[in-house]
């Protein structure tokens, strides 16, 4: 684990975050100063990130634009008699039009009984908790429990919404609630860090292909399954090289693949130049 740490250290010192910072979802929190801004734009950033990155970015773009400079003002003051004409033929894969009318609804809902999204996070995470699991599962069904009659007519939970909204409980590895919490908890590199009542350490990383394909090659991980006990088992072999931060890789190690330097299988000829492997 030595050679390895140092290998990863060397990488995440030498990395170029800023010049990365546009070909990644972080991007569009990274737009606004204000604290309930940077939190929803993060969090509906990272519900659409997924997928390739140059076809959801439009997407996130789209529901973005109605609110300006001010989407956290927007949201909370929706309507859905008089605002739903912004989100019209707005569809993403998974995600019907509908489906993203809820996403925007349910928040205005949270913001409203909540007053943000950090304080609804936050009614669920007590310090004792190993990580941010139990948390997350509180978070995600109260988001879940409002009710969508207003939206579908009938208070309803279909695939296209419950796919925005993953939770632990359920085996998801949860990349992209685990993504938006990276960005709003951590306070170095590109990260965010307005949550600061909650040490990086309780952080579990964002598990995609990318970092699944990657963690497999530097045994960082045995499993196979994309799913939350791989996400566990990854981010306890990086809590060992970083006990403190072990997400301070993540970025660094996830745009490998983004950007196509790691195929995600082995192959002489890319392996032989890989940018961590032969630090």
């Amino acid at each position: 684990m030595y050679l390895l740490k140092k290998t990863l250290d060397r990488f995440y010192r030498e990395y170029d975050f800023s010049e990365r910072l546009r070909h990644d979802p972080i991007e569009f929190p990274h737009r606004y100063s204000r604290p309930g801004d940077i939190e929803i734009a993060g969090f509906i950033a990272s519900c659409f990130a997924y997928g390739r990155v140059d076809l959801f970015k439009p997407v996130i773009e789209k529901i973005l634009s109605p609110g300006g400079k001010r989407p956290a003002q927007f949201i909370h003051d929706f309507s859905i008699k008089k605002d739903s004409k912004y989100f019209s033929n707005i569809s993403y894969r998974f995600n019907k039009e509908t489906d993203i009318l809820c996403l925007v609804y349910v928040l205005s809902q949270i913001l409203k009984r909540w007053g943000s999204l950090r304080a609804l996070f936050y009614s669920f995470y007590r310090s004792e908790h190993k990580d941010i699991r139990q948390s997350l599962d509180g978070f995600v069904n109260s988001l879940l429990h409002i009710d969508t009659a207003p939206v579908y007519s009938k208070n309803i939970r279909p695939p296209g919404l419950t796919q925005l909204l993953p939770a632990p409980s359920k085996g998801s590895a949860c990349k992209r609630m685990n993504l938006f919490l990276r960005w709003m908890v951590r306070t170095k590199d590109i990260d965010l860090g307005i949550w600061n009542d909650i040490p990086p350490s309780k952080l579990i990383i964002p598990l995609d292909t990318h970092i699944a394909r990657i963690s497999l090659c530097l045994g960082l991980t045995h499993r196979t399954a994309t799913d939350w006990k791989t996400a566990e088992e990854i981010t306890g072999a990086l809590r060992e090289l970083d006990p403190g931060d072990p997400l301070k890789y993540d970025f660094a190690l996830c745009h490998q693949g983004i950007s196509g330097l790691c195929k995600g299988k082995k192959s002489p000829v890319v392996c032989s130049s890989c940018a961590i492997k032969h630090q």
